[in-house]
């Protein structure tokens, strides 16, 4: 069994600040909040979405729209008749048409998931944009995708594996890098 090394590279801190300056910089982009939405990327990104709508909510005074966006179905490591087996679960309470959609994840490695995630979006309607809001950035893209909004970039090897533990799910916030001995890397 291959020994994993962890090194912590974000802690709760670093994390909620991250989080504080990417909805100052979403913004000042978009000139405040009208017409905006969030969509986590179930699963992770998910309480990353939300985290980031209340502070939306909160800078503004308004609330911000949140749902969460399943890519089950839209993934392409899976064939033809899994995915059409597969129901979303995805959770848009809100029509996305003319709106700005600021989609979240936890992570952005090959940029695989983004892309479906944009394949799921547009069965729910068509936005006037969509801008992508991540934790991690760690590089290695397999497609032509970048986050309009990132917490920090962190290079890594595939041999690595970046884990955003979250309160929601772990009791914890923290991200670290894990490598295993002998073993390959992975996110997305």
């Amino acid at each position: 069994m291959a020994e994993r090394q962890e090194i912590m590279v974000m802690d709760s801190e670093d994390m909620r600040r991250a989080i504080t300056r990417i909805a100052h910089e979403i913004l000042e982009r978009n000139k405040g909040a009208k017409d905006l939405v969030v969509l986590g990327i179930l699963k992770r990104g998910v309480p990353v979405g939300k985290r980031l709508a209340f502070l939306l909510s909160k800078i503004e005074g308004c609330a911000i729209p949140y749902g969460s966006v399943d890519i089950t179905p839209h993934r392409d490591d899976r064939g033809p008749r899994q995915t059409l087996l597969t129901r979303s679960q995805s959770d848009i309470p809100f029509d996305l048409n003319d709106k700005r959609v600021i989609l979240v994840d936890e992570v952005i490695f090959t940029g695989r998931t983004v892309r479906a995630a944009l394949d799921a979006l547009v069965q729910h309607g068509r936005p006037a944009s969509v801008q992508l809001a991540v934790l991690i950035d760690r590089g290695h893209r397999e497609v032509p995708i970048r986050a309009d909004y990132v917490g920090k970039n962190l290079p890594t090897s595939r041999a690595e594996f970046v884990m955003v533990r979250l309160a929601e799910l772990e009791g914890e916030d923290e991200v670290v890098v894990m490598k295993a001995k002998g073993a390959g890397g992975g996110n997305d």
